[in-house]
């Protein structure tokens, strides 16, 4: 009898610049990068153990996706927006989630509502154990579980791409344990509301839940 032929199930594996654009989207997204922080691209290099080159390459493909900004004299920073230009990115942003939620709440299988309910699990945890980086993290997670339960990817690209930028502005607003309990504790009637699935509710519902983060934004920054 033929011996069978091993499969390889091996994924492929991140370039070391894939890898640090990936490390600093997510230090951004948190907060634990600030906007208008200038990036050193040796410390990149000494913190990630990789060459100058990854570095720059990383940097080079977040500044081409607005993540980053280059500075007038050498140096790229985190990208800095004055309240108006916030407003307005907020202003897209709050188009594309209220989308998100809409046709996500058509959308629903079994496996996106279990999606949802274990981010949002892990939001309340994160919450309730007082741990700021960890419920950043999670809150990212919940929203784009709403995003690939549109089961549109390119929708999901671009709600993401507005999470990126606007994500150490949002950070800001999570100050205490408080802060981050009433946050879960937002996500439940969002929930409730896509899960009815009906569209014109959790269409309205995440306008709602995205206005109030915005105005808490601004208020934070």
């Amino acid at each position: 009898m033929p011996k069978a032929e091993k499969i390889s199930l091996d994924l492929p594996k991140m370039s070391a610049a894939q890898r640090i654009e990936q490390g600093l989207l997510d230090e951004i997204s948190v907060g634990a990068l600030a906007p208008g922080q200038r990036l050193d691209e040796t410390g990149l290099a000494n913190r990630f153990g990789a060459s100058r080159t990854p570095v720059r390459e990383a940097l080079s493909r977040l500044t081409a996706q607005g993540v980053l900004v280059q500075g007038e004299k050498r140096g790229v920073f985190v990208a800095e927006y004055s309240r108006e230009e916030l407003s307005q990115i907020f202003e897209a942003m709050h188009e594309i989630e209220t989308a998100c939620a809409r046709i996500a709440a058509q959308r629903l299988t079994l496996l996106t509502r279990s999606e949802i309910e274990a981010a949002q699990a892990n939001c309340v945890s994160a919450a309730e154990a007082g741990d700021r980086a960890a419920y950043l993290r999670a809150n990212e997670a919940f929203h784009m579980t709403i995003y690939t339960a549109t089961g549109n990817p390119y929708m999901a690209e671009i709600a993401i791409e507005f999470r990126r930028r606007t994500g150490p502005f949002r950070a800001k607003k999570f100050a205490t344990r408080a802060d981050l309990i009433a946050s879960a504790k937002s996500h439940e009637a969002l929930i409730a509301d896509i899960f009815s699935e009906d569209s014109a509710t959790a269409s309205n519902s995440m306008r709602t839940h995205m206005a109030a983060s915005f105005i808490q934004t601004l208020k934070a920054n």
